[in-house]
């Protein structure tokens, strides 16, 4: 029978023990890393959240004790007595922070027997990541997941400090809201006391923060989980953290300065860098027209280049039909790719096609500065060389064209980019480059609902000089919104908020909202603006895509303790799971979906 802990209390973490530690008596516990038997002295590297501290029994020293650990075996947890000492000679071990110690076992108790884990959990061990889901809490023990988890709480408590310093009030609101469909579907929530009637779990918790604004908090955060129905992928969850702020009498610049400062806090306390403030600042239009995307890798250049002035009276029938209803060419130099092979060109082409490409012209420069392409014929020699010269391309050099609408020839060239610069390392995971997006397009239009659509949320504030566009020309109008872009992703974005009921009123009825259903939909936000709003504004990051990047991580799921899979499923607890039929009478629901039966086929 196993022993039990009794009146043994730990004294130190197995990752603690130093040479400093030397003839100090202590009591560890822990999991049984890796246990080994040397002829008799048994060695136990016994593992906590903390680290690995060898542990040696000698018969002769005690025979009790070294009984049990010819017992126990991989992931059993014990408690061990002993004293501390300096390894022997020649065994000591420089790349474990405890390596220069092992503690003399003079008592051993085995607290929990263990099965053989599913996996071993060796760091260097290739799981698949379904296996590694399903047994998440063996999972949870690996050392890299550890310190992921271990990180994000450092990141969270350095979130608190720095914004409670900053006059910030960490303030709560509802998990259970109010549905109002836009954008990313709700996940809804039944009412068993008002039957037939749902709540919303919150994508954000937008209108609140926005209503302690009136209820004159001023400075309010959060580090909060929101939820969103949609598809998923390697850095999107079904439930997400936020850090979550809003800030009264306060334009974009302070909101951007003030939260540099905490992004700088928080890399210098997980990563000890040290950030260049301020951080560098482009428009939208500038960043899709030098990038193609709205959250570009600064990392590397390749920087997108229009060339439709020189090419829309070329030979080239694909080019110069573009050029002449209005749309754009725009080319891309890839430094060096006149090496790659067709297929490579070929998957190139595949994957521009993705985001809307029809087609994906190219020209290998060769080494006499000629060009090696199927559409070299079609250009004069001045044309060819004003091409170059847009292009600084060089021998060796690959160019890319797209010829389309400004949204897909600078989206599918843009993520062709980003494409290469992860292909072609030029993405160095040990550089990190910030830059705020700003001056985003308030509206987009919405060619199937044949209405305008907004880009950021209804609330967002149009840029003073903008205003009129409102009654002229709404497409142009342009947001006072922001996005904080690092090394190709978007961790946070926001806005300052409409504050004057006028122009709150017409941005509704452009976005074909109505009184009654913006009554309907948004009343208590509404009421409330008439009661003193101040101007005010907010932001909010993505704490998981944050730790992703910290940690250098593939997978958002890395940096969650209990994610879900990208079918939205917990493997582990087997979340969602089908519930009692007398649950949903209580709820007055019945499902539509048919119960799969022994013979059923898919």
């Amino acid at each position: 029978m196993n022993d039990i802990l009794g009146d043994w209390k730990r004294t130190h973490y197995c990752g603690d023990l130093r040479a400093a530690n030397v003839g100090q008596e202590v009591c560890l516990m822990g999991w049984v890393h890796r246990r080994r038997d040397h002829g008799g002295l048994i060695f136990i590297d016994l593992r906590d959240r903390k680290g690995i501290t060898q542990l040696a029994l000698d018969p002769d020293r005690d025979p009790a004790a070294h009984l049990k650990a010819e017992r126990v075996r991989g992931e059993f947890v014990i408690a061990a007595k002993g004293v501390v000492s300096h390894r022997p000679e020649g065994t000591v071990n420089a790349n474990m922070p405890t390596g220069a110690v092992e503690v003399e076992i003079r008592e051993l108790r085995i607290l929990s027997v263990a099965q053989t884990p599913p996996f071993m959990l060796d760091e260097f061990t290739d799981v698949a990541e379904n296996l590694r889901l399903k047994y998440r809490y063996l999972d949870l023990r690996r050392e890299s997941i550890q310190k992921n988890l271990i990180m994000r709480h450092k990141v969270a408590q350095t979130v608190r400090n720095y914004l409670t310093v900053n006059n910030f009030l960490e303030i709560e609101t509802p998990i259970l809201t109010k549905s109002t469909p836009e954008g990313a579907r709700d996940y809804l929530v039944p009412s068993r006391v008002n039957p037939g009637n749902f709540y919303a779990l919150p994508q954000s918790p937008q209108i609140f923060k926005q209503l302690l604004m009136v209820a004159g908090f001023d400075r309010y955060f959060q580090i909060v989980k929101c939820f969103r129905d949609e598809d998923l992928r390697a850095d999107r969850q079904p439930e997400f953290t936020q850090i979550d702020c809003e800030l009264s009498f306060v334009d974009r610049n302070d909101i951007m300065d003030i939260m540099e400062g905490m992004i700088a806090e928080i890399f210098k306390s997980a990563l000890n860098i040290e950030l260049e403030l301020p951080m560098p600042r482009m428009s939208y239009a500038e960043a899709l027209d030098r990038y193609g995307v709205d959250n570009p890798d600064l990392r590397f250049d390749l920087e997108l280049k229009e060339v439709t002035a020189i090419v829309k009276d070329c030979g080239f029938k694909v080019f110069a039909d573009v050029a002449g209803r209005g749309d754009i060419v725009k080319g891309l130099n890839v430094k060096g790719g006149a090496t790659f092979s067709r297929k490579e060109l070929d998957d190139l082409t595949a994957f521009a096609a993705i985001y809307g490409a029809k087609g994906m012209a190219w020209v290998k420069i060769q080494d006499d500065g000629t060009w090696q392409s199927p559409i070299a014929k079609f250009f004069t020699a001045e044309e060819l060389d004003k091409i170059a010269a847009r292009l600084a391309a060089a021998p060796g050099d690959l160019l890319l064209f797209v010829a389309d609408t400004a949204a897909v020839a600078n989206e599918s060239l843009g993520r062709v980019r980003g494409h290469l610069g992860r292909k072609l390392g030029l993405a160095d995971p040990n550089v990190f480059k910030f830059s705020w997006v700003t001056d985003f397009p308030l509206f987009e239009w919405d060619a199937e609902a044949k209405r305008h659509m907004a880009v950021h949320h209804p609330f967002t504030a149009p840029l003073d000089e903008d205003v009129v566009l409102l009654d002229t020309d709404p497409g142009k109008a342009r947001a006072k919104a922001y996005d904080l872009v690092l090394n190709g992703s978007e961790i946070g974005g926001g806005s300052i908020r409409i504050h004057d009921q006028t122009v709150q009123s017409r941005m509704f009825e452009l976005l074909g909202i109505g009184a009654e259903e913006a009554e309907e939909k948004f009343g208590f936000l509404l009421s409330a603006l008439k009661y003193g709003a101040p101007p005010h504004g907010g932001i909010a990051f993505g704490l998981d895509r944050i730790m992703m990047i910290l940690a250098g991580a593939e997978s958002i799921r890395d940096v969650i303790a209990f994610p879900k899979t990208q079918k939205a499923t917990c493997l582990m607890s087997e979340a969602p799971n089908a519930v009692d039929q007398k649950q949903l009478q209580e709820l007055a629901i019945r499902s539509t979906v048919k119960p799969k039966t022994a013979d059923s086929t898919n």
